[in-house]
């Protein structure tokens, strides 16, 4: 039976007329009222266009199609009837075309195939039920995200419209399930063969035995497990991740111990054993290395009892004063006792210093091994294993910043100084080892006589005068002298004995 057609009556006369005779030539036939099933050839947008719609389009009339009235050119284009797949429950499917197509002519020939199959492409991208972008530009696939969750919209590409048409039938490409991760419960990604508890059995009964000392819960067990995967005998360790392997045992503690002791039995390995643990390495003890004290500059007590003479050098014994010829001194006072700093006249300077400690060289110049301790200055530089031993560099203290940690003055040292002693400790102290070293340091005749008499050494003259002032015998005052190494303290010292001796009551008047 030949297809019907109605052309809408407000087209132009040629259009109509041009319409008519088309229609004819392929077999149609031009109705003067709308048919029960048939074409209604409209010009789209327009007010009759629209009533037609209202007035004709329903449910019970499914193959009464509306269409523009290039539908009949479209078709003999194409060489057969279009169908009109675009359309649901009687009305036509939405389509929003996106701004991706920006070529004004693929628009347009994309729009008029929609319709011409049925399809209403007008419709806006929230309305329309298909959305048509270019699937070359990376809004595609931000298109197909945004609109991805929404149930009955999708997004197709401009070539989808030419496959369905081809086809007869509308097919949306179709969605594919994606897991969105995770295992179903109680399911591993890989099962736990007995064969890999019988090798983590063995691993721990090797590296931990005894389960009392602890550790097979710990992650470096595993952890380190996983780091033999490079071994061919340990191949099946990549079988599992550590965590894995760890959770594998954490879990079935209880009956994997019972394997482990039953192991452990059989090999009897003796608790820290090589390769249990880690096995770390006892570190080596480092030797204690002496601390300097930090109270005083002075050398201690300890530096006057082990002083002895220096390598290579031969120890000359004190000499004692010659006596004159009465055998008293010329300055009236007793013969020097065995022990002073006597320098004898043939040997030049003294070979033997009792007072300095072993670090203070009491010849430089001479050529000794002490020398190779000296710069060029002639100051004295440490011993290389002294150096070793050393301390770093003190800070110093930089522009406005406060000063280091050793800069500050100590509580007692702020405090006023005794009767006696000078203003500063400090300066004390540096006096005492000038005092010392001048020890060492030949000298003439003190008493100006210039007879070339042997003459008395500035400490040794020093101890005689306190002795004499405060009449006490000399070795009382070489004795404690030896202990502090400080004149001054030395002369306040025996200045208060006397002071306290001439305070004390006669005994006659106590009776």
């Amino acid at each position: 039976m030949a297809i019907k057609f109605f052309i809408q009556k407000d087209l132009p006369t040629e259009v109509q007329a041009e319409l008519c005779e088309t229609i004819t030539a392929l077999g149609g036939r031009v109705e003067s009222k709308v048919p029960r099933t048939g074409f209604i050839l409209t010009l789209p947008g327009t007010t009759e266009a629209e009533r037609l719609r209202l007035c004709w389009s329903t449910i019970e009339r499914p193959d009464r199609h509306f269409v523009p009235h290039t539908y009949v050119e479209a078709c003999k284009i194409a060489g057969m009837l279009l169908k009109q797949i675009f359309v649901e429950n009687g009305e036509p499917i939405k389509f929003h075309i996106d701004s991706s197509i920006a070529n004004i002519n693929a628009r347009a020939a994309l729009s008029a195939r929609v319709m011409h199959s049925g399809g209403d492409p007008t419709a806006s991208a929230q309305s329309a039920r298909v959305i048509l972008a270019d699937p070359n530009i990376e809004i595609f696939q931000h298109l197909v995200k945004s609109y991805q969750g929404i149930p009955d919209k999708y997004v197709e590409s401009y070539l989808w419209v030419k496959k369905c048409v081809e086809k007869g039938t509308v097919m949306y490409t179709p969605l594919v399930y994606k897991n969105p991760g995770g295992r179903r419960p109680g399911e591993e990604r890989t099962q736990f063969t007995p064969e890999d508890e019988e090798h983590l059995c063995n691993w721990i009964a090797a590296k931990i035995p005894y389960k009392e000392t602890g550790g097979r819960t710990g992650n470096r067990l595993y952890q380190q497990l996983c780091e033999m995967s490079n071994d061919p005998e340990y191949a099946w360790v990549s079988r599992h991740t550590w965590q894995s392997w760890r959770e594998r045992y954490k879990k079935n503690s209880q009956r994997l111990d019972s394997l482990i002791q039953a192991i452990v039995e059989q090999k009897k390995p003796s608790l820290g054993e090589k390769g249990q643990y880690g096995y770390v390495r006892k570190p080596e003890e480092k030797p204690k290395r002496g601390r300097r004290r930090k109270d005083s500059g002075l050398p201690s007590d300890d530096d006057f009892i082990h002083v002895g003479p220096p390598h290579g050098m031969a120890m000359a014994m004190p000499m004692p004063m010659p006596p004159h010829q009465d055998g008293v001194h010329p300055d009236g006072m007793s013969p020097m006792p065995i022990g002073m700093y006597t320098p004898h006249p043939q040997a030049g300077p003294p070979t033997h210093i009792h007072h300095l400690p072993p670090h203070m060289n009491p010849m430089p110049g001479s050529g000794g091994p002490l020398d190779q301790n000296m710069n060029v200055n002639g100051v004295m530089l440490p011993a290389e294993e002294e150096m070793e031993d050393e301390e770093p560099d003190w800070q110093v203290r930089v522009g406005t910043d406060p000063p280091p940690v050793w800069g500050k003055r100590k509580a007692d040292d702020e405090q006023e100084p005794q009767a006696g002693s000078s203003k500063h400790p400090r300066l004390e102290q540096l006096s005492g080892v000038a005092e010392a070293v001048a020890t060492v340091l030949p000298t003439s005749d003190l008493n100006g006589n210039g007879n070339g008499a042997p003459a008395l050494h500035v400490v040794d003259q020093s101890i005689r005068d306190i002795a004499s002032e405060f009449r006490f015998i000399v070795e009382e005052v070489q004795e404690y002298y030896d202990k502090c190494g400080a004149m001054d303290r030395t002369r306040a010292r025996f200045r208060k004995m006397r002071e306290t001796l001439s305070m004390l009551q006669d005994d006659d008047k106590d009776s």
